[in-house]
C-alpha cells in the first residue's frame, strides 16, 4: 500500500492530576448493634435476678425463680454477643468482598510503570482486610455505645438516683482520657500501618525478583533490607501498644472507681451511716440491683476501646484504597457499542508518566480513519508505545483530546473491550500454551487456537514441547524465549474478533524471512479493522496506509 507521512510532536504542556475519587465503606451492622443494646437489656434482667435471690433468701423465701431469671437472661446475654459478632462478620465479609473487587480494578487501572507490585498485592490483600474489625466490631460497638451505657443507667436511676449521679459523675474525665488516648492512638496507629504496608510490599517485591537477587548474590542485602523493615514495624507496634494500654489502663480506673463509689454509697446507705442527707431509702434489693449493674455501665464503652485500634487501621487503609483508586484511570465505559472499524482522533494529546518530568510524548494530532492502518514510526522513547497505552487506559492524557467513534475516551476510560491488543512484553498466565492464546476469545474452538498458532509461527515451541498446546506454563512463561512470547499475544490478538488492533513491536528481533511471514499473517488481519502499528520495522510500515512519525525522542 502507499504510505504518506506526517508529522506529529509539538512542544510540552503542564501535567493535570486526575479527580480524586472517594472510597465509601457502607454499614451494615444494625442488627449487630440492636443485638448488642439486647444485651444491655439482658443485662438488667440478670441483675434484678441477682438481687431478688439475694432478697428471696434473705428471708427465707423460694429463690429459684430468680435464679431462672438469671439463666435465662445469661443465656440471652450469650445469644446476643454471639449473634453480634456473626452478623458483623458476614457483614464484613461481604464489604471486604466488594471493596476487593474495587482494588483489584483500581490495581489494573493504575498508569503503566506506577506502584510496584508488592504495593498493589499490599492494598488488595492486606488493607481490604484491615477493614474487617472496623465492620464486624467498630461500628456495632460505637453505635450500642452511645445507647447501652444510657439505658443502664435509666435502669440504675429508678433504682437509685444517687447512683446514678455517681456513675454519669465518673463518665465525665473518662470522656476526656478517652479523647487524648484516641487522638494519640491514630498517628500511631497510621504510622505503624505505613510501616506494616511499607515491608508487605517489600516482601512481595524481593519474592518475586528472589532469581535476580540469588543470580547477583544480594541475599545478604536484600536480608539486612527487609530486616530494618520488620523491626520498624516491631517498634511502631510497641508504640500503638502503649497507648493501647494507657486507654485500657483509663478505662478500668473509671470504670473500678465508679462500681466502688456505688459499693460505698451503697453500704453506708443500708447502714445508716452517710455523712450527708441521702433523698433516697435503699434496701436490700435495690443496693444489691444497682451494685449487680453499676459494672455494666461501663461495658459498652469496654467493647469500644477494645475495638478502637480496628478503626485506626481501617481509617489508615482506607486512605490508601482511595489513593489507589484516584491514580487509577476512569472505570471502562459501558455505552459505547463498537461493532465496525471505529474513527480515532488524537487531538493535540500530551502524555506524562508520573514521576517523570517530561513528556512521553507532546502534542499529537493524528485523525484515524475507519478501516484505516496507522503505523506509528520513531526512536526509542518517541513515545509510540505510550500511544497505545493511552487507548488502553493504562496511561491518562494530561492534555488533549482522544475521541472515538466521536466519544471522548475519558467517558469510556478504554478501548479495550473492542480492541485486540499485543505488547512488546507480553503476560502469560499459568496454564496451557492453548489457555494463554484463548485468551482472545474464550470460545474458540480447539482447530481454531492451533490454527491461529501455526500462523504466527509457533510451530517450533511446539513441537519442542511434549504437550504442543497443551503444555502447561508458569507465570512467567517459562521455557518460551522472547520472540515466542510476542508470538503468543500476537495469536490471541489476532483470534479476538475486533474491530481495532493495536499492536507494539510485533515483529521485533525476527529475522528477515520471519518477519516477512509474519508480516503477510498481519496484513490479512488488518482487513476490516482500524489498525495502529508500533514499529521500527520499515517493511512492516510499508502495509499501512499512513505511517505517522512521532519525531526525536521526548
Amino acid at each position: 500500500m502507499a504510505a504518506t507521512t506526517q508529522n506529529a510532536r509539538a512542544g510540552a504542556h503542564p501535567v493535570r492530576r486526575g479527580r480524586p475519587t472517594a472510597l465509601a465503606v457502607g454499614s451494615a451492622a444494625r442488627g449487630s448493634t440492636v443485638l448488642l443494646l439486647g444485651d444491655a437489656v439482658a443485662a438488667i434482667l440478670f441483675a434484678a435476678g441477682i438481687a431478688g435471690g439475694v432478697a428471696a433468701l434473705a428471708r427465707g423465701m423460694p429463690a429459684w425463680p430468680w435464679a431462672l431469671l438469671m439463666v435465662v437472661a445469661g443465656s440471652a446475654r450469650a445469644a446476643a454477643l454471639w449473634g453480634s459478632l456473626r452478623l458483623g462478620s458476614r457483614a464484613a465479609a461481604t464489604a471486604k468482598s466488594a471493596l476487593r473487587r474495587t482494588a483489584a480494578r483500581a490495581a489494573l487501572r493504575r498508569p503503566s510503570g506506577s506502584g510496584s507490585v508488592g504495593a498493589l498485592l499490599g492494598a488488595v490483600v492486606d488493607e481490604v482486610e484491615a477493614i474487617d474489625g472496623y465492620i464486624a466490631r467498630f461500628l456495632p460497638a460505637r453505635q450500642a455505645a452511645a445507647l447501652a451505657p444510657m439505658i443502664v443507667l435509666a435502669a440504675i436511676a429508678l433504682a437509685s438516683p444517687v447512683a446514678a449521679l455517681i456513675l454519669l459523675g465518673t463518665l465525665i474525665p473518662f470522656i476526656g482520657a478517652m479523647v487524648l488516648a484516641g487522638g494519640a492512638a491514630a498517628d500511631q496507629s497510621r504510622r505503624q500501618f505505613d510501616a506494616l504496608a511499607r515491608l508487605s510490599g517489600l516482601f512481595a517485591d524481593r519474592v518475586r525478583g528472589l532469581p535476580v537477587i540469588l543470580a547477583f548474590q544480594g541475599e545478604a542485602r536484600e536480608t539486612e533490607r527487609l530486616g530494618q523493615a520488620a523491626r520498624e514495624v516491631a517498634a511502631r507496634t510497641m508504640r500503638v501498644l502503649r497507648v493501647a494500654f494507657l486507654s485500657s489502663a483509663s478505662l478500668e480506673f473509671f470504670a473500678a472507681l465508679s462500681v466502688a463509689l456505688v459499693a460505698v454509697y451503697a453500704g453506708f446507705a443500708l447502714l445508716g451511716q452517710l455523712p450527708f442527707h441521702a433523698p433516697e431509702q435503699l434496701d436490700l434489693v435495690r443496693a444489691f440491683f444497682v451494685l449487680a449493674l453499676a459494672p455494666e455501665f461501663y461495658a459498652p464503652m469496654r467493647r469500644l476501646a477494645a475495638a478502637y485500634h480496628d478503626r485506626q487501621m481501617a481509617e489508615t487503609a482506607s486512605a490508601r484504597l482511595a489513593a489507589l483508586d484516584a491514580a487509577g484511570t476512569p472505570p471502562v465505559g459501558e455505552g459505547l457499542a463498537v461493532v465496525a472499524a471505529p474513527a480515532i482522533v488524537f487531538d493535540h494529546v500530551t502524555i506524562r508518566y508520573p514521576g517523570e518530568d517530561r513528556d512521553a510524548v507532546g502534542d499529537v494530532l493524528i485523525e484515524v480513519r475507519p478501516g484505516e492502518i496507522i503505523a506509528l514510526v520513531g526512536p526509542s522513547g518517541s513515545g509510540k508505545s505510550s500511544v497505545l497505552h493511552l487507548l488502553l487506559g493504562l496511561v491518562p492524557a494530561q492534555e488533549g483530546r482522544v475521541t472515538v467513534n466521536g466519544a471522548p475516551l475519558k467517558e469510556i476510560g478504554s478501548v479495550a473491550p473492542f480492541a485486540a491488543w499485543a505488547g512488546q512484553a507480553p503476560v502469560l498466565l499459568a496454564g496451557s500454551i492453548a489457555d494463554n492464546i484463548r485468551l482472545g476469545r474464550a470460545d474458540a474452538a480447539p482447530a481454531e487456537v492451533a490454527a491461529v498458532a501455526a500462523a504466527v509461527g509457533l510451530e517450533g515451541a511446539l513441537t519442542r514441547r511434549v504437550g504442543g498446546l497443551e503444555e502447561r506454563l508458569d507465570h512467567r512463561g517459562g521455557g518460551l524465549s522472547g520472540g515466542e512470547r510476542r508470538r503468543v499475544a500476537l495469536a490471541r490478538a489476532l483470534l479476538k474478533d475486533a474491530p481495532l488492533l493495536l499492536l507494539d513491536e510485533p515483529t521485533a528481533h525476527l529475522d528477515a524471512a520471519a518477519e516477512a511471514a509474519l508480516i503477510a499473517v498481519i496484513a490479512r488481519a488488518c482487513v476490516g479493522r482500524t489498525v495502529i502499528i508500533a514499529t521500527h520495522s520499515t517493511a512492516l510500515a510499508a502495509i499501512a496506509d499512513r505511517v505517522v512519525d512521532l519525531g526525536a525522542a521526548a
